[in-house]
């Protein structure tokens, strides 16, 4: 059973119980996920940004985006319209897929992870997280990588305050640090 299919089914009534709403259709739900890979070094050399979003179709499973400088900057030898990065926006059951992935397996293969931030959510109740390698997902080969980069993910929920959004994320078995209170 994938990670669509179990919470249809069996999360979605128990996070409707926990959080205490009457309508089935109230709750929380990820609406979808945004994945963006920065590549400064694109403006020297443009197989940076190829590989790069070689890498990020490969993790995402479907065609990434070229995101475009806004404005030049001089300072950095920028021109408005160059290629700086790379962009992806998951939905239905790809955005599922990923975040199947992400918990269970490229989570647990960060190096020195202690958990989560439970304060990287936004007062709408959508939550951002930072990789710093790619890779951690199973679908890099390690062999075949030109440069480690990061990204970053935007996870957007339904939820209206970050209480609900992370209640959500805690049943889907996001890893958050404990917070101790020293009171």
């Amino acid at each position: 059973m994938n990670l669509r299919e179990k919470f249809n089914k069996e999360l979605l009534p128990e996070l409707q119980k926990t959080l205490g709403i009457k309508n089935i259709m109230a709750v929380p739900k990820i609406t979808k996920v945004v994945i963006n890979m920065g590549v400064g070094e694109a403006l020297t050399d443009k197989k940076h940004l190829e590989s790069a979003v070689q890498d990020l179709e490969l993790i995402a499973g479907q065609k990434v985006v070229t995101t475009k400088a806004k404005k030049s900057v001089a300072s950095f030898k920028l021109r408005e319209g160059w290629p700086v990065g790379c962009k992806v926006t998951l939905r239905g059951d790809k955005m599922y897929d990923f975040i199947e992935r992400l918990v269970n397996i490229a989570i647990p293969r960060e190096r020195d992870f202690r958990g989560l931030n439970p304060k990287s959510f936004d007062g709408q109740g959508n939550y951002s997280m930072g990789v710093k390698e790619q890779i951690i997902f199973p679908e890099i080969n390690y062999d075949n990588i030109d440069k480690i980069r990061g990204m970053d993910i935007c996870i957007n929920t339904s939820a209206t305050n970050k209480e609900d959004a992370k209640a959500l994320l805690e049943a889907l078995n996001f890893p958050f640090k404990k917070i101790k209170d020293i009171s």
